[in-house]
């Protein structure tokens, strides 16, 4: 995989991929998907994606999403980088979730009000497979 040109694109099976770690100007494009509006901020330190004015996905330093599905009950992306990352995505708030990384359990979690949660993890060009399923 790789990082992607568009930005952001809605794959054939209706998932989205975004993100652009490679360059150092902040990249932002608006895209409509399925009723919803998206917006994307990609650049080397931040990958952002909104979803309807609400955060979906952000992580620190930048990245490539590939696939990303949501849905009621879990999360599944892969993920490409440049080192060390934290990930914070806003999910249901008061819920408890397991966040895998590669099918392997990295522990559980807890949203808070907000329904934020953030994890730590180490990224190369190879993707990792991330779920977080609700509990």
């Amino acid at each position: 995989m790789s990082v992607i040109k568009d930005v952001i694109v809605l794959n054939d099976d209706n998932t989205l991929s975004f993100g652009n770690y490679e360059v150092a100007d902040k990249q932002k494009v608006e895209f409509e998907a399925n009723g919803n509006l998206y917006k994307v901020r990609t650049h080397k330190d931040v990958t952002r994606l909104s979803k309807n004015t609400q955060l979906l996905l952000e992580t620190v330093p930048g990245a490539a999403v590939h696939n990303l599905k949501v849905n009621e009950k879990e999360v599944t992306f892969s993920i490409e980088g440049n080192g060390g990352t934290q990930v914070t995505l806003e999910l249901e708030s008061d819920s408890h979730y397991t966040i895998y990384i590669d099918d392997v359990s990295i522990g559980n979690i807890e949203t808070n009000f907000a329904g934020k949660i953030s994890f730590g993890m180490e990224l190369n060009s190879v993707p990792k497979f991330v779920k977080i399923e609700k509990r």
